[in-house]
């Protein structure tokens, strides 16, 4: 246990998710087409990568390779919802634009109860990335 006055000598900054995947420069390159990241870095230097750090904005995720992975399809166990990746987003809305229409796209751009406006998608590997945040209504978004 951390005693109070350790605190101040630490600081978490942040939680990164690890997601797996059969081909990790393939879904790297999924991610900077459709969603706007940057591969930040990635091991070895040629593919086939088992590594791969993918950065946008101040959002990361990486990436390990496990051949002939498939993500099971766990949605049926929580008909509430079940998502793998959610991203806080400032211009929700215009996000949202950008892969409206997409086949990847699970749900679309919905206000939801407790006031933030999300979307899901799901990537190359079955993993659900849900996308929220305030939707600007004068930017040409769906809300």
């Amino acid at each position: 246990m951390i005693e109070r006055g350790m605190k101040n000598q630490s600081v978490v900054r942040s939680a990164v998710p690890t997601l797996l995947a059969a081909d990790v420069a393939g879904t790297a390159r999924w991610y900077a087409e459709y969603l706007g990241f940057q591969t930040t870095g990635h091991f070895p230097d040629s593919e086939p990568y088992v590594f791969a750090s993918l950065q946008r904005d101040g959002a990361e995720i990486m990436l390990l390779n496990l051949s002939d992975y498939q993500k099971p399809d766990l949605s049926g166990l929580r008909p509430a919802g079940l998502w793998d990746v959610y991203f806080r987003v400032e211009g929700v809305s215009a996000l949202y634009n950008s892969v409206r229409g997409k086949v990847f796209l699970k749900l679309p751009l919905k206000k939801q109860r407790y006031g933030d406006w999300e979307f899901e998608v799901r990537d190359p590997n079955g993993y659900i990335l849900t996308f929220g945040g305030d939707a600007q209504l004068d930017d040409g978004g769906a809300a």
